[in-house]
């Protein structure tokens, strides 16, 4: 079988961003070529709708979707995280557990690209699809990025290529794909927020549209920010938190002999997160490990920078 990959909703600062799939038989390329699919941007939603409904309807093509929410990618791209490593020094005279908390590094956009575009190859794999070539548009270095899925995936031929979707016809189908649960999936949202006067006259999306600009405006929270209909992760965002509420961090560590690993000067905060807006208190936290979790200080454990 043949698949193709694509994105839609990469840029904007609004809403999901969604992968599509498209697969069929090498024996349907030929016919798929007739169907008039092409780059879900060229066409109209109309027409996008309509040939998204037929291809639905095809027995001889099957296809998948990735629906990534501004929530998760928010989540993803601001992430900072520790993994905990425990060992257990052992002498004659006693035993001492040390526990050393490393610090992760967020994931990047092309990163969660790369992520799920690997993970519909595999849910078609796990679902028995034979695939034996996939094609799809490019996200960063196109030959570095053909590498990485071969690796993952070594008996599948890939292709990758920019503007893959007006160039392979099956990367057209997915194009559509993606583009189509996009758009439905914001004409349906449903606000979490419970706020009055929200709207969703949205345009674009987009951070250089107007309407998308005043939109954000309009829908700021002095607090708690934006909807869960924003990417807090855009740089877009970042502008609007610098007059926002000042807020204490209970996680936030002040005590700089216990504040961080390696060569870093100091722990990684939560108000570090790109929300430069949000200051966190430290004149009134004593360095004594007052600021540190809860979870932390009750179980008396601190960080560490030099092993033994």
């Amino acid at each position: 079988c043949l698949m193709g990959i694509d994105e839609a909703g990469r840029g904007p600062v609004l809403g999901p961003m969604v992968y599509g799939c498209m697969y069929c038989a090498r024996s349907y390329h030929d016919t798929l070529a007739t169907l008039s699919f092409a780059d879900s941007k060229t066409l109209k939603e109309e027409q996008r709708e309509e040939l998204f409904e037929s291809l639905k309807m095809n027995s001889s093509i099957g296809w998948e979707v990735d629906v990534i929410c501004s929530k998760v990618l928010s989540a993803k791209m601001l992430k900072r995280y520790a993994s905990v490593h425990y060992e257990l020094q052992i002498s004659t005279f006693f035993s001492r557990l040390k526990v050393f908390l490393i610090f992760r590094t967020k994931i990047n956009l092309n990163e969660i690209s790369h992520n799920s575009a690997m993970g519909l190859v595999r849910k078609a794999i796990d679902s028995g699809v034979l695939l034996t070539e996939v094609y799809i548009d490019t996200v960063g270095d196109p030959e570095k990025y053909r590498v990485k899925l071969t690796e993952k995936f070594p008996g599948i031929k890939f292709v990758v290529a920019k503007k893959a979707d007006s160039l392979y016809p099956v990367v057209s189908g997915a194009s559509i794909v993606a583009k189509v649960t996009r758009d439905r999936a914001l004409r349906n949202w449903v606000f979490d927020e419970t706020a009055q006067n929200m709207h969703m006259n949205t345009g674009s999306g987009y951070p250089g549209d107007p309407n998308t600009i005043q939109w954000l405006k309009d829908h700021k929270h002095p607090v708690f920010g934006f909807p869960t209909l924003v990417r807090f992760s855009w740089g877009t965002c970042t502008a609007y938190f610098k007059n926002g509420v000042e807020v204490t961090w209970e996680s936030d560590e002040v005590d700089e002999d216990a504040a961080g690993y390696g060569s870093a000067k100091r722990q990684v905060t939560l108000s570090s997160l790109g929300f430069t807006g949000f200051k966190r208190k430290s004149e009134e936290i004593e360095s004594s490990g007052k600021g540190r979790c809860k979870f932390f200080q009750a179980r008396k454990l601190e960080l560490i920078r030099k092993f033994q």
